[in-house]
């Protein structure tokens, strides 16, 4: 089935639902349960809120704000007045959100209140309050309009409600009629991409790509009408927002965000709410079968997980089906710039596939792995991942130049990863190119080494990086964060390695963690294990340089 066919846009699918699925559990957020025909009126009134308020089809509205009901009806109802959504990152600083908004030229925002201990707006205010514009925040100008999600907002700013009441004014026919006049060609949204190796760079989406790409996840994972799943990845990521919100619309599931990564929370919405699909990243479906509390909680709904990284330890995809009876655990690949998916597994697939790739390519892209002078190479050698198909973004928001640099005339994406094709087509993504570094003349790809050193019985986490070595020019540092109870020296898992992997690749120091910083997306921000002080005592121990 052909989703931007079937639906035309996003909101298309958003009545498509309403209709299909009227009666069926939509959304669960707390104390809130609303039905796919609430669901559907509600976005209708935040659409006709947007109207009444001067938003027009391609008009930027940014989002900042956790995984909520509120996030869902506040984007999808730009997106149905023909907004071109902005999701803000949750982790990001008040100067960070203030220059995705000010290059994208966002005209209106969703923010939450408080969040984390933060208040988003009095950040917003400390990195934007001053400057020539005469809107809420003088240094955006561009930006004539800030809705609060919350019941209080500063006299200059909007609260929710007042903002939803604002809308009562414009007919359903009006809102309907807007809706349906947005084409799949046109851009859905801007996906500012993590910003772990520079500034982030807005990816052009169009609602075809999305409505196609989120079909095909949807076939591939399985998802169905009945199922409950559990969002924790966050919205303004692609994986949450379109793997999450979108794939759901889809099939009639019924969303259940949570705002932050909790296990203990994880474990009783599992339970409460008889989740049966959990994507997430590795380390989320780790804590949870490691949480000493597991047995307490009845996990027994759980029917699918989709994971993606470079490492998935072949045990973790074992314990899921054997500890928790999981029937269906994929792994997948994707990025910003192609629409968030690229190759993914199929259901049956042997676990050893699972584990040490991320499928084969989605019908309707194509994948290449080349080398540094663009000429593919055969099964079983590393080179730069290259992608080309409907999911490839239309280019990077009025950057053309960086554009150019990533997508070739002849439609190919550069991925900037390293990659390996296997005989049957399936992709192993090996590491970053910029995260490579070079021992001794020898390339060294952190990922692989991480995937062998989480085979290690007492690994619970592991992130390498290269780091300077007056001998070797570069070698290899691990920071691990042990399994619960485990004693294992950095000593111990230097010989280990010694005896596991190519002396090369073998990391000449190791440094214990209680955990390794990730982004809101899950990715480990290696910039920040870079900036860490030298090695002391145990947790720098070296040998053989």
């Amino acid at each position: 089935m052909r989703g931007d066919l079937e639906w035309g846009s996003i909101p298309g699918l958003v009545g498509s639902a309403a209709e299909r699925y009227a009666d069926v559990e939509a959304v669960v957020d707390g104390r809130t349960r609303i039905s796919y025909g609430e669901l559907g009126a509600r976005v209708e009134r935040a659409a006709a809120a947007c109207i009444a308020n001067g938003v027009s089809p391609g008009d930027r509205v940014g989002i900042w704000a956790p995984n909520t009901v509120d996030w869902i009806v506040s984007a999808l109802g730009a997106v149905s007045a023909g907004a071109v959504l902005v999701p803000l990152n949750t982790r990001f600083k008040g100067t960070e959100a203030a220059d995705v908004l000010q290059r994208s030229g966002a005209r209106m925002l969703f923010v939450t209140g408080t969040f984390l201990g933060t208040s988003y707006v009095a950040s917003l205010r400390r990195a934007a309050g001053e400057g020539a514009g005469s809107g809420p925040l003088p240094g955006l100008p561009a930006l004539e309009q800030v809705v609060v999600l919350s019941d209080d907002a500063p006299a200059d700013f909007r609260t929710w409600k007042d903002f939803l009441a604002s809308g009562d004014a414009v007919g359903d026919a009006e809102v309907r009629a807007r809706a349906s006049a947005i084409p799949g060609s046109a851009p859905s949204d801007i996906v500012y991409t993590s910003g772990t190796t520079g500034r982030p760079k807005g990816a052009v989406i169009s609602h075809a790509q999305t409505l196609r790409a989120y079909e095909v996840w949807s076939d591939l994972a399985g998802l169905r009408q009945g199922d409950r799943y559990l969002i924790v990845n966050p919205f303004f990521h692609t994986f949450g927002y379109k793997a999450g919100v979108v794939a759901c619309l889809m099939r009639g599931a019924t969303m259940i965000p949570q705002p932050v990564f909790n296990v203990d929370t994880v474990l009783a919405n599992i339970a409460a709410e008889r989740v049966s699909v959990l994507p997430g990243p590795p380390t989320l479906h780790q804590s949870l079968l490691d949480h000493p509390a597991r047995e307490a909680h009845d996990l027994s709904a759980l029917r699918l997980v989709v994971t993606g990284a470079a490492v998935v330890p072949l045990r973790l995809v074992e314990r899921l089906r054997g500890e928790l009876g999981v029937d269906t655990v994929l792994t997948a690949y994707g990025l910003s710039e192609a629409s968030g998916i690229v190759t993914m597994c199929r259901r049956g697939d042997d676990p050893s596939v699972i584990a040490s790739t991320s499928g084969r390519t989605i019908p309707g892209a194509q994948v290449r792995v080349v080398d540094a002078d663009g000429r593919a190479v055969g099964p079983g050698v590393p080179g730069e991942v290259l992608v080309r198909g409907f999911n490839v973004m239309r280019g990077y928001y009025e950057d053309e130049a960086a554009t150019a640099e990533v997508v070739g005339p002849d439609g190919w994406l550069r991925t900037g990863d390293v990659g390996v094709l296997d005989g049957a087509g399936n992709l192993r993504i090996t590491d970053r190119l910029k995260d490579m570094f070079i021992v001794g003349g020898f390339n060294a790809y952190p990922a692989e080494i991480e995937q062998l050193l989480g085979l290690h019985p007492d690994v619970a986490d592991v992130a390498v990086i290269g780091v300077p070595d007056p001998r070797l020019g570069e070698v290899g540092k691990a920071y691990v964060v042990r399994r619960p109870g485990s004693v294992t020296t950095a000593d111990d898992l230097i010989a280990w390695a010694r005896r596991e992997m190519a002396n090369y690749k073998v990391p000449r120091s190791v440094e214990f963690l209680g955990e390794l910083p990730r982004n809101a997306g899950g990715k480990v921000v290696k910039g920040e294990l870079r900036g860490r002080s030298g090695p002391a005592g145990e947790a720098g121990r070296r040998w053989g340089s």
